[in-house]
């Protein structure tokens, strides 16, 4: 049987509390997301959060509340592609950076670069990639000398912290995906955290057809429909209370899966100090990814290549350019493991001895 890259975990839990909504009527956005939010909120550390239909629309809400159009935002070009898309749709224009080889996040010296050479940057998007916290004292600092906003794009990171403190609480706003391969899931959902109210306000306007009051029909501006449902806030409440046993067991995958590849053809992922990873992903680093790849499927195990492509060098980004030299090198070499909660000991050891043995040269 192979072991897959993802397997979304849902329990008795998550059944009952879908099936309560369904039973009550109220199936659309209400209560249910209200409490969701609140919950979600605390867990991060923050004020106050906006769930919204996916993590895609938490991005692109916020951008709109920042008001960033005719301006750039400074973030990575190694991640998903909607972490820039959600820029252009707000009207900005994303400028990338490299980033650091040894954690695959945004450089802060590059960005530090970008920010003296230019004066129409309104925000830092860092991402923490596959579940390891970017470097977000640097970035706040960098954020707050050049009178920038600071977002997360926390879509891959839940619960991952920096000595003690939780992402989703050092922005002026963080963005979370709930989709299902996520470290929890909502089926599709994402949200958005945040201390700052008028951010909240403008977020939630922007999800609800522009509207700004009780008043079901004044509309005050050109919004969407980005709400999410109850059906879904049920799934996200259950799974959130699952999700420090899920953090735990994809640790305790990683640090066997590392302990286990000390002697592989491989470079394991780098943890600096202070920083909890949480191991959305576990991505190792290889000069022969194919040879890998292929080894690893004969012994029937699963992988996945995030990233194949700098987002700057993608057929939408066509006029785009930037120097980032680490982030193109991460590309021909990284490849995620599988680390889910649903990986078991002998899974392990079976990923392990396929790594090790998959006859190809060290890094």
């Amino acid at each position: 049987m192979t072991i897959p890259i993802a397997n979304p975990d849902i329990g008795e839990a998550e059944r009952e509390g879908v099936v309560s909504v369904l039973e009550s009527g109220y199936i659309a956005s209400g209560d249910v997301v209200t409490t969701f939010e609140e919950e979600f909120a605390d867990y991060c550390g923050a004020e106050r959060a906006v769930a919204t239909a996916n993590g895609t629309a938490a991005l692109h809400a916020t951008y709109e509340a920042l008001d960033v159009e005719g301006q750039a935002v400074v973030t990575t070009p190694f991640s998903f592609v909607a972490t820039a898309n959600s820029i252009r749709l707000a009207g900005g224009e994303p400028v990338f950076a490299d980033i650091e080889p040894e954690t695959y996040n945004l450089d802060p010296d590059a960005v530090e670069a970008i920010l003296r050479e230019r004066d129409d940057v309104a925000a830092i998007m860092p991402v923490h990639l596959y579940g390891l916290p970017a470097d977000m004292r640097r970035f706040r600092e960098l954020a707050d000398d050049h009178d920038v906003a600071l977002v997360e794009d926390a879509a891959q990171a839940h619960g991952a912290s920096i000595d003690g403190q939780r992402v989703g609480s050092f922005g002026d706003a963080a963005c979370f995906s709930f989709y299902p391969t996520k470290n929890m899931t909502t089926g599709e959902g994402g949200i958005v955290t945040t201390d700052d109210p008028e951010i909240e306000a403008g977020i939630r306007e922007f999800i609800n057809h522009g509207r700004n009051g009780g008043d079901a029909y004044a509309h005050v501006s050109v919004g969407h429909n980005l709400r999410l449902t109850n059906v879904a806030a049920a799934l996200g409440r259950a799974q959130l209370d699952r999700l420090p046993a899920f953090t735990e067991a994809r640790q305790e995958n990683a640090r066997r899966l590392t302990e286990g590849l000390a002697d592989a053809p491989v470079e394991t992922p780098t943890v600096p100090d202070g920083m909890e990873h949480v191991y959305h992903q576990y991505t190792v680093r290889t000069a022969d990814r194919d040879g890998l790849r292929s080894a690893l499927e004969e012994q029937g195990v699963d992988s996945a290549v995030y990233y194949p492509t700098c987002i700057h060098e993608l057929e939408a980004y066509e006029g785009y350019s930037a120097e980032t030299p680490a982030a193109k090198r991460a590309t021909e070499e990284v490849l995620s493991l599988p680390v889910h909660p649903n990986v078991s000991t002998d899974d392990v050891d079976r990923i392990v001895e396929a790594t090790t043995n998959a006859g190809i040269k060290h890094v």
